[in-house]
């Protein structure tokens, strides 16, 4: 098999299996903050029986893992967001918030990359506007909340990509899996004293709970987390962008689906869920039609 099919089929297994981790967050009754805390911890601890990760850890610069270190605090910022907003809404909510990720990579690219700002762009950020105004009124008022913490986490997904596609160059994926969620480990180590009084202090997870917890943490985590790394290599921005949006699509049908959350939105949410996939999906090709994707 080419690599370029291998890492298109790698692509589109990963973006499956994050539609799952939403799920997983609601099953999960531990808070947001020891709920990613317990993630990246197991995840970490699996990356480090792995010597091809040490091997490739030594050969590394300073600098090197100091940029992926401080990435793998944006991903633990993001994570705490998603997991936040799934406790504060539900799936459903969660993952129609990461269907905005495109539109915050649109807009803070230019800045993060120094790349030209495109007036496609800022059409993406105005069509979708009514998409999220039929979102939230599609929703009972309590959720509110959690979807504006979803946004923030859409917000630093679309950071944490392009810090990753910029500076991932020809490192092992592997290593730099390990460095990332490790520094996000620890980051939350830190934190978890402070929010202790908001559930965030240390909790030993029951049983359903870890073994849904290793659920999370090898299939929905450390094998996507890798193996989208490896495909980045292979893929051009246009065909990563469209698979990863396909994600909040597959993550909304299999809430519906295992967790009945239909009952609880309106169908404005539903109709606003399709404008703002339209305006991604459309900008994906609006970008690719003037060239700037190849």
């Amino acid at each position: 098999m080419n690599p370029h099919r291998r890492a298109l089929l790698e692509l589109h297994a990963c973006v499956v299996l994050w539609g799952f981790t939403a799920i997983l967050g609601k099953l999960i009754t531990l808070s947001a903050v020891q709920l990613v805390w317990w993630r990246m911890l197991l995840v970490a601890l699996a990356l480090a029986c792995f010597p091809r990760a040490w091997r490739a850890l030594r050969g590394m610069s300073a600098r090197d893992v100091a940029v992926f270190a401080g990435i793998g605090c944006v991903i633990a910022l993001h994570w705490l967001c998603f997991y936040g907003s799934v406790k504060l809404a539900n799936a459903s909510v969660a993952a129609t918030t990461m269907a905005l990720a495109p539109v915050a990579v649109a807009l803070s690219e230019p800045w993060l990359t120094g790349a030209r700002f495109e007036r496609h762009n800022l059409v993406l950020a105005i069509l979708v506007i009514p998409g999220v105004a039929l979102v939230v009124g599609g929703m009972p008022s309590d959720m509110h909340l959690g979807f504006w913490v979803g946004v923030a986490s859409a917000v630093l997904a679309g950071v944490f990509n392009l810090l990753n596609k910029r500076h991932l160059g020809q490192q092992d994926a592997m290593a730099v899996t390990w460095i990332e969620l490790g520094a996000g480990f620890l980051l939350l180590a830190v934190v978890m004293p402070f929010a202790a009084p908001a559930g965030g202090g240390f909790v030993l997870p029951s049983v359903q709970d870890s073994a849904w917890l290793l659920v999370l943490a090898v299939f929905c985590t450390l094998i996507p987390f890798v193996l989208a790394l490896r495909s980045l290599r292979h893929l051009s921005a246009f065909t990563t962008q469209l698979a990863v949006n396909l994600e909040p699509v597959y993550a909304i049908l299999l809430a519906v689906i295992f967790l009945g959350e239909a009952r609880e939105l309106g169908l404005f949410f539903f109709i606003g869920v399709l404008i703002v996939l339209a305006g991604v999906f459309g900008h994906g090709f609006l970008q690719r039609r003037s060239g700037r994707i190849h």
